[in-house]
């Protein structure tokens, strides 16, 4: 019923619109055209002045209200940097955009139509041309500068103590696994993904690097103030990674392994401490990848090393997971008389000889 109240509105509005075009037409008729066509022109000149006064204080006043809602305080050391850098560009483009607005709309006040007024025809300068091209050139050269600087610190090699987080995205959810006591990260194949087996990530557990992975889905535990390099995949289509408190961002291509890294500045408790107690850093997928994007999110838990720590130390192998499981789905089998023993465990090779790469 409401779709057909809109229609009749609408309807109503257009043919409001119309008679208020017609009435015009025939009031320059009996008055003048020439007349009509001139104070049009003045009330439309002056209605750019006002424009550009209001919508100027909307701009400052949407900025002064809306400033401290919408991307927070920066939590890592890469995204005080990013920060620096988006507010001198914010800057730059601001009083471009200023200069140019005011120009715009005091220019169709000021140089309205006027009888005895006649336009002055300038077609070109070589100086004016010259001057609008190369210093927007060197601006955007310094700012994309900066950029590759940043994008190039972050995607490339970690620091040697970094902490190593391997990430996989898939639809719609994020799994992470964390090495071990060895602090190596195992080989895996997509080929021995197999979630009925607890292979969820396709580890190959004949590399001893595996037998002390933890495997953990939707909630990411990293170290405050310790570089942390995450190791992305994805196992269906393409994700992003997107960790917006961090400034961080980085797609989850499948077949393609991506990388980078970051050192976080507060733990969760701190950051609860200050924003309340419903705050959380989001990991979130930042690239449309089906019907459930929306509901692909996770959490980062940002903790001391002690409680890092405490964490994994409560945490099961997913070697030993997928192995007792194994071991408790085999029958007894028997050997000589009434004496059974276990069916033994063998490691599960990747299949057709494949070589799978370990990254560090």
């Amino acid at each position: 019923m409401s779709s057909i109240w809109i229609i009749v509105a609408f309807i109503l509005g257009f043919l409001i619109v119309f008679q208020i075009a017609k009435a015009s037409e025939y009031v320059a008729i009996l008055r003048g055209e020439e007349r009509t066509r001139r104070e049009n022109n003045r009330i439309n000149g002056f209605l750019m002045l006002a424009f550009l006064i209001i919508g100027l204080f909307g701009v400052w006043y949407c900025n002064h209200t809306l400033k401290d809602k919408i991307l927070g305080e920066p939590a890592s050391d890469h995204g005080v940097r990013v920060d620096t850098m988006l507010y001198i560009t914010l800057a730059i483009t601001f009083i471009v955009f200023v200069i140019t607005q005011i120009g715009l709309f005091y220019f169709a006040w000021k140089y309205q139509e006027k009888e005895g007024r006649k336009a002055y025809f300038y077609p070109h300068n070589n100086k004016l041309e010259l001057i609008w091209t190369v210093i927007p050139a060197i601006t955007l050269t310094v700012l994309v500068g900066f950029g590759l600087y940043y994008w190039f610190e972050i995607t490339g090699e970690a620091p040697a103590n970094s902490q190593i987080v391997e990430v996989t995205g898939k639809q719609f959810a994020w799994e992470f696994r964390y090495p071990g006591a060895d602090g190596k990260l195992g080989a895996r194949y997509y080929k021995e993904i197999d979630p009925t087996k607890n292979n969820p990530l396709g580890q190959i557990w004949s590399d001893p690097a595996n037998r002390d992975d933890i495997v953990g889905s939707q909630e990411m535990h990293i170290v405050v103030n310790k570089p942390v390099k995450l190791i992305i995949y994805s196992k269906d289509v393409i994700h992003d990674v997107g960790l917006v408190h961090f400034r961080m961002k980085m797609d989850a291509v499948p077949g393609t392994p991506t990388t980078m890294w970051f050192t976080p500045k507060y733990t969760t408790k701190q950051m609860k401490e200050k924003y309340g107690d419903d705050f959380a850093y989001e990991i979130s997928c930042d690239q449309m990848c089906g019907a459930g994007h929306y509901s692909m999110r996770g959490v980062v838990i940002v903790e001391t090393q002690a409680e890092h720590d405490e964490f994994l130390r409560k945490q099961k192998a997913q070697y030993a997971i997928a192995m007792e499981a194994e071991q408790g789905a085999t029958p007894a089998k028997a050997v000589s008389g009434d004496s059974t023993q276990q069916k033994q465990t063998t490691p599960v090779q990747p299949q057709g000889g494949a070589v799978s790469q370990r990254i560090r």
